[in-house]
């Protein structure tokens, strides 16, 4: 029998007050990573107590000012996901915020459980690292924020995936459910966006998810925008933007190991796929915002 109900989590279904998302470890039936995704009208603001996560402010429309530390500091933001990277805050444990919004936006917080604490740190965007990854239908752009570049977390690890339509990402399938030379474990949030069509059609993507070596899960879903899938481990692969529709997920990691590094292996079957790509040129329409 399909695990869709138990793994996948429906726009809206964790709402309230200011929230669009409120996707805790409790909710996600796990230990360390979590979302949440706040909307603010023009003039709106919102309180987020410190816990023992720690996240980030990142912007996926509009800008802010955070209010933290006795300090406020200004996040110009972004139009949208589809046309732009973003400026955006780090935030440790145990800290206080006060996010407000001028002109009103979207602002995501993806946050892990911490066990040290660090400084409040604003990212210039400049600090994203961007990139193209695959080939032919397997092309699309990576946006990291909290993975592989210069920002330091105690476990969260962070970044974004944009596919344009027809594409295929995650892609050969792969894992990271054993703490090896190769691998972490790292429970996984992918939270979705998907761009509309032509006469503001509603769009949609897949998303796979099936059985790694002594973890039994099986989730085969449509997904769209605002639609979250967990995934605590098992091979996931691939995410699938509906042609005409271009896809957008972001990416929240986080696990027990202290070295804060994303490390996966391929499912052995698919991971030739890789060598195909040497003689496919990388997708035109990439990539869909400026990068650095």
């Amino acid at each position: 029998m399909s695990d869709n109900d138990e793994y996948v989590i429906r726009a809206g279904a964790t709402a309230h007050d200011s929230f669009d998302v409120d996707l805790t470890p409790e909710r996600a039936g796990w230990e360390w990573s979590s979302l949440r995704v706040v909307s603010l009208q023009p003039g709106g603001s919102v309180d987020i107590p410190g816990g023992g996560a720690e996240f980030l402010v990142l912007p996926l429309s509009g800008g802010c000012a955070v209010e933290v530390a006795g300090q406020t500091v200004e996040i110009m933001g972004r139009e949208s996901v589809f046309t732009d990277i973003t400026d955006y805050l780090y935030v440790p444990r145990h800290t206080d915020i006060r996010i407000s919004s001028a002109a009103g936006g979207e602002f995501a917080l993806p946050g892990a459980k911490a066990t040290m604490d660090l400084p409040v740190r604003y990212c210039p965007r400049s600090e994203v690292v961007t990139g193209l990854r695959g080939a032919g239908p397997s092309s699309r752009q990576v946006n990291n924020y909290a993975l592989g570049n210069t920002v330091e977390t105690s476990h969260l690890l962070a970044c974004e995936v944009l596919t344009p339509g027809g594409n295929w990402s995650s892609y050969p399938p792969h894992k990271h459910d054993r703490h090896t030379e190769d691998e972490r474990v790292l429970e996984e949030v992918y939270y979705f966006r998907v761009r509309s069509g032509e006469g503001d059609a509603e769009g949609f993507g897949l998303q796979r998810i099936y059985p790694s070596p002594g973890h039994d899960i099986d989730v085969c879903t449509e997904v769209r925008d605002g639609d979250i899938v967990v995934m605590p481990y098992g091979y996931h692969g691939p995410s699938v933007a509906a042609p005409g529709y271009d896809l957008y997920y972001l990416n929240v990691m986080a696990g027990p190991a202290e070295d804060s590094v994303w490390l996966m292996t391929d499912d052995p079957a698919h991971t030739w796929i890789r060598q195909s790509w040497e003689d496919q040129p990388v997708d035109p329409r990439l990539p869909m915002t400026p990068t650095n």
